[in-house]
């Protein structure tokens, strides 16, 4: 994926919007805002459970797709490795949030503010490992 339009000023309204987010879900919910963690749960989730986890994940989808109704000529991206190289990469960072009990969002944006020695390691991993293999593929491949 290349990201062609990078702009400071929406960049920082995005991590306030996610700060807010995770803030108003642990306020109102007590829960932290770890998206494989809401997910993965979902699976065996019923009623009010299920419910929330839905919304969740639709208000996800939802915010995506008014960005690009709303602002058509600042949502620009290629993905170079296809769809199927999409939903492959999404098979494998779902494989590794399993494996580090959660995800950037939970470990990064809630477990780092709330001071978790765990969430700074998780996230010090997640990020040398995203160097690493941006590093390999660019360079070494």
């Amino acid at each position: 994926m290349t990201i062609v339009n990078f702009t400071p000023i929406s960049a920082l309204a995005g991590g306030v919007l996610i700060g807010l987010a995770a803030t108003a879900m642990w306020w109102l919910m007590g829960r932290i805002t770890g998206v494989s963690g809401i997910i993965g749960y979902a699976f065996g989730a019923r009623g009010a459970e299920l419910a929330w986890r839905i919304a969740f994940v639709a208000g996800l989808l939802v915010a995506g797709v008014s960005a690009i109704v709303a602002f058509p000529a600042s949502v620009h991206f290629i993905m170079d490795a296809g769809y199927l190289g999409a939903v492959g990469a999404g098979a494998l960072v779902g494989a590794g949030t399993a494996l580090a009990g959660g995800c950037t969002s939970g470990h990064g944006v809630c477990g780092i503010s709330r001071l978790s020695g765990r969430s700074l390691v998780a996230t010090a991993s997640f990020m040398a490992a995203g160097f690493l293999t941006v590093f390999v593929v660019r360079h070494l491949l």
